[in-house]
């Protein structure tokens, strides 16, 4: 594995001494107004099967917080959630993912200067660890196996469209404990050869099998790139242009992510790309969206739809057939535990 650069090694400290300490924290709520705690018993297990972790959406004093929805339907139909089923935990989350008994959550504390955390969370939602990161939180992921953490979080500007757009965003692997704070430490080949531009950011990274193989965006000069890393070598290389933040598909072949279309009113449309033929597919969703899609089953992905002053989890298929479809009211931030 690679040697870490001093910033990382001091980072990696800070989650040692601040895992310890964890219970201590009294967190606020992320970007809505503080809520009260749960009440007691309102617990998730993560290691639970058939089940959508999320993030409460909307405006009232539950917003904001980890939830969870048990997922139902017969074998090969659409997964069916109750609304009236969730339940909502005290822990404030702005962006959540799940796997394998594993969860992050990306939450922000508030004082004269905001604080934005990296929260790990083990099968009964029990913190594991807890460390700061610097920016606004935006993109998060944790590989099938549950062993690789992924985060991105706005430094500039505050969405992908930004002209002044800088992200950071870090790795952590939880079996070796080995962070990697900055994906712009690691070297980046594009047609062949070393790109040494200084305005080069990353963002939204998913995690093959092996854990050690990933996807990402990469941005420089006004064009995104669909980039291919290792983490065990620190080093990426460019595969494709017009491609952001992928998450792949559970069999490993396929990609969903967002394309942007050159229009202002429609800034985004969900494809999916066959990583075996290179092959893209417009997805049914019509609507411009700005997420990092995720993977309920073999054929259907879900992500967040804004409405009004709230936002909604939807689904769509991703074979580019049928219509999109409401899942879960008031949600954000989905991930399917199987």
């Amino acid at each position: 594995m690679p040697h870490l650069p001093r910033s990382a090694v001091l980072t990696a400290a800070t989650v040692a001494v601040t895992a310890l300490v964890a219970g201590a924290f009294a967190l606020s709520g992320g970007d809505d107004d503080p809520a009260p705690a749960a009440p007691a018993g309102a617990t998730v297990r993560l290691d639970r099967p058939g089940q959508l972790l999320f993030r409460q959406a909307g405006t009232g004093p539950t917003a904001g917080r980890l939830a969870a929805v048990p997922l139902s339907g017969p074998p090969g139909a659409p997964a069916v959630a109750d609304p009236r089923a969730r339940t909502i935990t005290g822990l404030p989350c702005v962006r959540v993912h799940a796997a394998a008994g594993a969860a992050v959550c990306l939450t922000v504390e508030r004082k004269a200067v905001a604080q934005t955390y990296v929260e790990l969370l083990d099968g009964p939602t029990r913190r594991t660890h807890l460390f700061p990161i610097e920016g606004a939180p935006s993109r998060a992921q944790v590989s099938a196996s549950g062993r690789m953490i992924s985060w991105t979080a706005f430094v500039g500007g505050h969405n992908y469209r930004s002209k002044d757009l800088s992200t950071r965003t870090g790795v952590f692997d939880r079996r070796t404990g080995r962070l990697w704070s900055d994906l712009e430490k690691f070297k980046l080949m594009r047609d062949g050869r070393r790109d040494w531009s200084a305005d080069l950011n990353y963002w939204g990274v998913t995690f093959t099998r092996d854990d050690d193989r990933f996807y990402a965006t990469a941005r420089t000069k006004g064009t995104t790139y669909l980039v291919e890393g290792s983490v065990s070598t620190r080093t990426m290389r460019t595969l494709r242009t017009n491609l952001e933040c992928p998450s792949i598909s559970p069999d490993g072949g396929r990609l969903v992510f967002k394309k942007a279309t050159g229009d202002p009113a429609r800034p985004w449309r969900l494809h999916v790309l066959d990583l075996r033929t290179m092959r893209e597919t417009p997805l049914a969703e019509p609507g411009s969206v700005d997420d990092q899609a995720v993977w309920i089953d073999g054929r259907t992905v879900a992500y967040g739809r804004v409405r009004g002053s709230t936002t909604d989890i939807w689904t769509v298929p991703a074979d580019g057939s049928g219509a999109p479809r409401m899942l879960l009211d008031n949600a954000f931030s989905p991930a399917a535990i199987h």
